[in-house]
């Protein structure tokens, strides 16, 4: 297919959708209001690109289907395609979608696989900071509140977890852990825990006071493996 016709694609179905916009006013601000919000809050929560996907992709694909076929069947004079029409068809699209979202079992598995090692860790008080503030992602110990069974939910709470794991684990301190000399470095940053995993009042524990976070980060300083010194 040649750039042209691409372009006289693209502007194809702006023309149509600015057509639609027009004939729907009340339905596209009712929209636009319900992604912003959607978009917004997914990202506080740290929502795993698929999950965008997958929720706009399965309540557009029928609430489209319905546009076409409304369209396709009016009359010069009749117009099957309304506000009301089109926002219970959203609505009930949006509904469907989160029930049918539960079948997905990504983020149902919950494991905590085995403990093979820790970082031989200064005191004891440093190992209870870090599970408070660290231990949720970054370790075979994650205990999975009753909400991370529900989706999208699940998703955000999986896709945290193996992201967590996969650049240190301090569970599994046994082997190589490529991110483990960083620690200091994410915690002095304010960067970890990340902003997301307290936001909402959620894992209150995790917020350290900055006294606890000078007395981790020494603790840190003292834990062999921790630090890039």
């Amino acid at each position: 297919m040649r750039i042209s016709q691409v372009i006289s694609l693209i502007r194809t179905f702006i023309n149509w959708l600015w057509s639609l916009v027009k004939t729907v006013k009340l339905t596209a601000v009712v929209v636009g209001v319900m992604v912003l919000a959607f978009i917004g809050i997914s990202v506080l929560i740290g929502m795993p690109p698929f999950g965008f996907v997958v929720i706009i992709g399965l309540v557009a694909l029928p609430t489209l289907w319905y546009i076409v076929r409304a369209q396709r069947s009016s009359t010069s004079t009749v117009s099957k395609l309304t506000n009301a029409h089109l926002l219970t068809v959203i609505f009930a699209a949006t509904l469907g979608t989160m029930v049918t979202i539960q079948a997905i079992p990504y983020g149902r598995a919950h494991s905590n696989p085995p403990i093979t090692g820790e970082p031989e860790w200064a005191t004891p008080r440093t190992r209870e900071l870090m599970v408070r503030a660290c231990f949720g992602c970054h370790s075979n110990e994650v205990e999975y509140p009753a909400y991370a069974s529900v989706a999208p939910i699940s998703w955000v709470v999986e896709a945290h977890v193996a992201e967590g794991r996969e650049k240190v684990n301090y569970s599994e301190f046994d082997s190589r852990q490529r991110g483990a000399d960083e620690t200091i470095e994410v915690i002095e940053e304010g960067s970890m825990p990340p902003a997301y995993y307290t936001r909402f009042g959620r894992h209150p524990e995790a917020k350290l006071t900055s006294a606890e976070l000078q007395e981790l980060i020494a603790g840190l300083r003292a834990t062999p493996g921790l630090s890039e010194d």
